[in-house]
């Protein structure tokens, strides 16, 4: 099988996410009072809603739809004042009434866009335009929409490999996470390389966290992507058969199982074979993708408006509320440290990646002379946050690196009384 660059020079890749977001922050399911609990003995927050009992009524959660219209503001999208509740058919044992309450055509949240920064390593993966070439382009991803709909139960699969499917003797099914609200965002197909997808899906990761929707734990499963992967030869404009990636659940999973999903069509379609519209598993122990089903279609899931709940209208007071909720979002963050500390955008951009380093950087400056902006900035980039990446236990506020120290360290430096590897030790 040839190397992704190797593919990239002949195959054009058209990438589209789906990325699924719990909203964790909240305290009851979407459509009934079951606490949310991660980690909760199983099936010990179910009641008749959430399991569809007979004679049971859902009633929306009003702090979810505040929620997503955040999300929807946050990520540039129109809102929509008027949407309504779908049931989608589900065949799967994790959701007991056998559907799930989703959105229809009109989600509440319809046509963002974000713009992605990319450089460095990231950049070289995209060979047809001039900026990449240079090292650094932005790239525009438009959102088809963002919309709510109800989460699945989580099934336990004993006796098979890794607790797959594959080869297990029987399941269990925990109903606890079944009905808690999640949003989904879908991308338009304007992705072009693995590294764009990464980089979407961490960005958004930094806006849920600043806005405070989610905990956005890929290892918990409040976090999981979707994504949906065909080639076509460069220049041309038509669109091919697309698989798709289910629940990516690491930034890396996700980056190297689309590479790997690019490879292997490109392989089958050079050999003059067909690629099929069907699911498919990353694999990262084996790194490789498995047949997981063939792809249902919008006709499988009978699609039609749930009876038992109105319309929404959501009033422009509604809207403004929501909209006076938003805090700064990372992008804005990293524009105001360029402007009041002068950084390059490359350190300004990598300080607000995780609010702990970009906090941690705003405490120190409170202590700093301008011109320590920049070595602190190194210091933050380059070692505490690799010690943070390798410990995710620490937590920076509780840690013997308070904000004055590393100001102290920074300055020690600064002056030559310590050399940078001594620094690094310190």
């Amino acid at each position: 099988m040839k190397k992704l660059e190797e593919v990239l020079q002949d195959w054009e890749a058209v990438i589209g996410l789906e990325v699924h977001a719990e909203l964790t922050t909240l305290e009851t399911k979407m459509f009934c009072n079951c606490k949310l609990e991660f980690g909760a003995e199983p099936n010990t927050h179910t009641c008749p809603v959430c399991l569809g009992l007979p004679g049971a009524l859902p009633v929306p959660n009003k702090a979810a739809i505040e929620s997503i219209v955040l999300a929807g503001l946050a990520t540039n999208c129109d809102i929509e004042k008027r949407s309504m509740f779908y049931r989608k058919n589900y065949m799967y044992p994790d959701m007991s009434k056998n559907f799930q309450i989703t959105q229809g055509p009109v989600a509440f949240c319809m046509r963002g866009h974000l713009d992605l920064e990319v450089d460095g390593a990231a950049a070289k993966e995209r060979i047809d335009i001039p900026e990449a070439k240079e090292g650094s382009y932005v790239a525009h991803i438009g959102i088809e929409r963002i919309h709510m709909e109800e989460d699945a139960g989580k099934m336990i699969h004993i006796g098979g490999d890794e607790g797959r499917i594959a080869g297990a003797t029987h399941s269990l099914v925990d109903y606890n996470r079944c009905g808690t609200p999640l949003i989904e965002l879908v991308t338009q197909p304007d992705l072009r390389t693995p590294e764009e997808a990464r980089l979407f899906m961490q960005k958004l990761r930094q806006i849920y966290l600043a806005i405070g929707i989610s905990d956005c734990s890929m290892e918990e499963g409040s976090l999981r992507c979707d994504g949906n992967v065909s080639l076509r030869r460069r220049g041309e404009t038509k669109l091919g058969t697309k698989t798709e990636l289910k629940n990516m659940n690491s930034f890396k999973n996700l980056h190297d199982g689309l590479a790997y999903e690019i490879c292997r069509q490109a392989e089958v379609l050079e050999e003059g074979g067909i690629i099929y519209q069907e699911t498919r598993h990353w694999d990262p122990s084996a790194k490789r993708t498995i047949v997981m089903r063939v792809k249902e279609t919008a006709d499988d899931y009978r699609l039609f408006p749930d009876p038992d709940l109105a319309p929404y209208d959501l009033s422009d007071e509604f809207i403004e509320n929501v909209r006076k909720r938003l805090p700064e979002l990372p992008d804005e963050k990293a524009k105001r440290f360029e402007e009041t500390f002068g950084l390059s955008a490359y350190d300004a951009r990598h300080l607000v990646e995780h609010r702990a380093t970009s906090n941690f950087f705003e405490e120190c400056m409170k202590e700093a002379s301008a011109e320590l902006a920049k070595p602190l900035a190194n210091l933050i980039i380059n070692d505490v946050a690799a010690y943070l990446n390798a410990n995710p236990e620490v937590d920076l506020t509780e840690s013997n690196l308070s904000p004055a120290r590393a100001v102290e360290l920074v300055t020690l430096l600064s002056k030559d009384v310590i050399s940078s590897k001594q620094a690094k030790q310190v």
